[in-house]
């Protein structure tokens, strides 16, 4: 663990309000820049609000460094074995630092709470250090399983 990664603190948060929704609606406000024009509540886009975000089968967790909010990321069931990591976000001023590959760590320790045996994900296009982050964890490419309309990478890694 590297300096930043080990002073992180996780704790469950609310996708919808408080730190956690600042978080989400930051990393909504991202993705709408960089893939210009995508309706981000579309009817073809996967789902990933409170209902899929909170207990009992999923979760949604804030890294926090000090009293500052700089992470933010979620788990949702799939099916009872296997589960969806999304909305990871890190603050622009920590990207580059770990907090991402620690965040990820997080999330796939929150997976196995749950109860889950497999983790999937998906990044789009312009997202390359995602991509890169989340093969260099283990992420193997798989067949598009959520319809996202803007990914171009689809990956799954076992937890168990």
């Amino acid at each position: 663990m590297g300096p930043v990664r080990s002073l992180i603190e996780f704790r469950g948060a609310r996708v919808d309000a408080g730190p956690g929704g600042e978080l989400a609606q930051a990393m909504r406000d991202e993705i709408a820049v960089i893939y210009d024009g995508l309706e981000l509540d579309g009817d073809s886009m996967p789902k990933a609000g409170p209902a899929e975000l909170s207990p009992p089968d999923g979760a949604f967790i804030v890294g926090w460094l000090g009293e500052r909010a700089v992470c933010c990321g979620g788990v949702k069931q799939l099916d009872a074995r296997t589960c969806e990591i999304k909305k990871m976000y890190v603050i622009p001023e920590r990207r580059g630092q770990g907090v991402a590959r620690a965040l990820l760590h997080a999330l796939e320790d929150k997976a196995r709470e749950l109860g889950y045996e497999v983790a999937r994900l998906d990044t789009g296009p312009k997202q390359v250090s995602a991509r890169g982050l989340y093969e260099s964890e283990g992420y193997v490419r798989v067949a598009d399983f959520n319809g996202n309309p803007v990914a171009s990478f689809w990956g799954e890694k076992p937890l168990r």
